[in-house]
């Protein structure tokens, strides 16, 4: 007689392994799946890290437990047949079987729910996880931590919204992931920017930031010391205008209303611009601009690009410092004493010398700065020894956060397309050299973007104007 026809379906689970497993299997991605739904709800079903488990992991869970169910039940009917498994059925202790089976596995689950996918998924979206633990971006997540997006996850601006981003992030990250097990990954590591992965500011930056809205004139006080004992300061003033839309500036005449500008760059960095295209669907004109040493036919080559906010701010949070820069950022913070006697050039000099490794950076620059004032200003060193550790320690945070010798990154290698003072920047297009065909150039005119009101003066009247002087000189001096 076949016993097994009069057994319940919901029995024959509880007879296998396999089918046991399959149902663990189906629960645990139905409970993981209402913890990722108010991240669904919220919003954040772009994140390209929720939907690794939301669209992949999940469902692969599930489908395993879907298919491992069915095997489960037909093994336990194959085990009865043959008589391998006992024939009388005990309803009670099935019943009991199957509970405690599925009181432990939703327990489990609620655990891991709780504890292991919502925190997992909270973890990935970190930029610990980006920079540190995922992708050997050390020196991206260093400058990052030291800019004004600090507090902004990688995923917002390095991942466009929708499908179609996260597919080319996971891409990208696949190819990451198999050059760092391989360990043939580029030194130094190439920007976003340079090898054509940076996702459109227009899907990125400009949520929250937009070259239309009027930005109007904006005060900017640069201060510089000098190589000399006393560390000399001067201050250099600019009224940078910046103005949007239909307002003249810096971004109305590069993104305002109607204004499309092409060019053509003939390295991966887009140091050297030697073509571009102005046109503005306004007014009808359209210009082309080459430079001197561009022959008419040689840039049909060349990748051209649509100019967007990332080809002068392409920086915007992964900054790195020259040497002379990021000592005077220093010494105008307070984080190294003004008062200690050639210390921007004593930083400088310690800042560019040749160290193999971090740890060696670490192991002398900081006792060399001691040294240095214990030998030739050894009243200075009894008088200010805190003063001269604190600034040793102050160094050495200024060549961790720019110079990473194992990925071959050091100054200078990333360049800050902002300016014109540290990197050619606004001047790979406005040198003068570009032109049109019947002669007119792009204008190299510093009041054309800002109006000068001091440069590099001790003690410039403007900031006495405006009330700001003596503030700045108290900062100064101590």
């Amino acid at each position: 007689m076949n016993h097994t026809s009069r057994r319940p379906a919901w029995f024959l689970l509880t007879q296998h392994w396999l089918s046991l497993l399959g149902l663990a299997l189906l629960g645990t991605a139905l409970i993981s799946w209402l913890f990722v739904l108010p991240q669904q709800i919220r919003g954040h079903v772009d994140n390209p890290y929720v939907g690794i488990i939301v669209f992949l992991v999940l469902p692969a869970l599930f489908f395993t437990g879907l298919l491992l169910i069915p095997v489960g039940v037909y093994l336990s009917k194959r085990q009865i047949r043959a008589g391998l498994t006992e024939e009388t059925f005990d309803r009670k202790t099935a019943l009991q079987r199957i509970a405690w089976f599925f009181g432990a596995t939703t327990v489990l689950n609620i655990l891991i729910g709780t504890q292991v996918t919502y925190r997992a998924i909270e973890h990935m979206e970190t930029p610990q996880f980006c920079g540190g633990t995922c992708h050997t971006m050390n020196p991206e997540l260093a400058a990052y931590q030291n800019s004004p997006h600090s507090r902004v996850e990688c995923v917002e601006c390095h991942v466009a919204p929708g499908a179609a981003g996260w597919i080319s992030s996971k891409t990208s990250g696949i190819r990451q992931l198999v050059e760092t097990v391989l360990n043939t990954y580029p030194r130094p590591i190439p920007s976003a920017l340079e090898s054509n992965r940076l996702v459109p500011a227009r899907e990125t930056c400009e949520n929250c930031h937009w070259p239309q809205k009027f930005g109007g004139v904006r005060l900017r006080v640069f201060s510089k010391y000098a190589d000399d004992e006393p560390n000399t300061r001067s201050e250099t003033v600019l009224l940078m205008m910046v103005g949007g839309n239909r307002i003249s500036g810096i971004h109305g005449a590069h993104l305002g209303a109607g204004v499309h500008i092409r060019f053509a760059a003939a390295d991966a960095k887009r140091q050297t611009i030697p073509w571009i295209e102005y046109r503005n669907t306004n007014t009808g004109e359209v210009r082309t601009f080459a430079s001197s040493e561009t022959k008419p036919d040689s840039t049909g080559a060349l990748s051209k690009f649509e100019m967007e906010c990332v080809d002068c701010h392409n920086r915007p949070t992964h900054t790195f410092d020259l040497p002379e820069r990021a000592v005077d950022k220093a010494l105008a913070l307070g984080d190294i004493a003004v008062g200690l006697p050639y210390i921007k050039k004593k930083s400088v000099e310690l800042l560019k010398a040749n160290y193999a490794t971090s740890a060696e950076a670490a192991a002398r620059l900081p006792p060399a700065l001691v040294d240095f004032y214990r030998q030739n200003y050894p009243d200075v060193y009894a008088a200010r020894s805190q003063d001269i550790d604190h600034a040793g320690g102050a160094v050495l945070t200024i060549y961790n956060r720019n110079v990473f010798p194992d990925l071959k990154v050091t100054w200078g290698t990333y360049p800050n397309n902002l300016g014109h003072t540290d990197f050619p920047g606004c001047f790979r297009c406005h040198d003068g050299s570009h032109t049109t065909g019947d002669g007119k150039s792009i204008i190299q005119d510093c009041n054309t973007c800002h109006e000068p009101l001091a440069m590099d003066e001790a003690s410039p009247e403007i900031l006495k104007t405006l009330g700001v002087a003596d503030r700045i000189s108290k900062a100064q001096k101590q």
